[in-house]
């Protein structure tokens, strides 16, 4: 079974990393793939370059053999829609591999404005991360969402291994208290981010000159 964590990844950080981690473990997958964002189309222009993001995170995961550094959105060099790269990954990985999309509940809950967002589930399941206990309440759910998240959620982390997409599970997760916009910040009034991400990315950062 393996993961799929997309991301601006401006820079990737440890909330990032143990995120990945954690569900690796939780779920028992055979590698994550982190998916730097080329050219995202919910956002502004990222604070890096999408080259020097894809190598960060190259960085960043380095040393781990559960992750795998996945280039496609960036190599695109157009607008990335995680169906595209969903569809891709299926067509290479084969109709039975199952594949599981990694997202927060806030993303999950802005799903339904996502491009051609009802294919993912013929692509992936969707592994949705909150906090224990509070599942997706205080969200408000688009009815078409709700719909769906009411048809595909499960509880049965194995029903993911029995089919290779279509499903919905909550997982438990205690975020990192670390952004990307308050490194970028840090780095900008020329603090140090130390301990909110791999050295190896600090090292890299100061060596481009970039977000200062």
């Amino acid at each position: 079974m393996i993961g799929v964590l997309g991301g601006t990844f401006d820079p990737i950080h440890f909330g990032h990393l143990r995120l990945a981690q954690e569900l690796a473990d939780g779920l028992k997958l055979a590698e994550v793939r982190l998916v730097p964002a080329g050219l995202p189309w919910h956002r502004g222009p990222p604070g890096a370059t999408p080259e020097h993001r894809l190598e960060m995170a190259r960085l960043g995961g380095a040393g781990n053999p559960l992750f795998r550094l996945d280039d496609r959105e960036v190599r695109r060099n157009a607008p990335g829609y995680t169906v595209d790269t969903l569809s891709e990954l299926r067509r290479e990985l084969g109709a039975t591999q199952p594949l599981c999309l990694l997202l927060g509940s806030d993303a999950f809950a802005g799903l339904h404005t996502w491009s051609r967002w009802k294919e993912i589930f013929g692509l992936a399941h969707l592994v949705v991360v909150a906090r224990p206990g509070s599942g997706l309440d205080g969200l408000q759910l688009n009815p078409e969402l709700r719909a769906e998240f009411d048809h595909r959620q499960t509880d049965d982390k194995d029903e993911l291994r029995r089919e290779a997409n279509g499903k919905i599970i909550l997982h438990p997760y205690f975020p990192l208290d670390i952004s990307a916009t308050r490194i970028r910040r840090l780095l900008k009034a020329g603090l140090s981010p130390r301990y909110l991400l791999p050295d190896s990315v600090i090292d890299y950062i100061h060596t481009h000159q970039i977000y200062l």
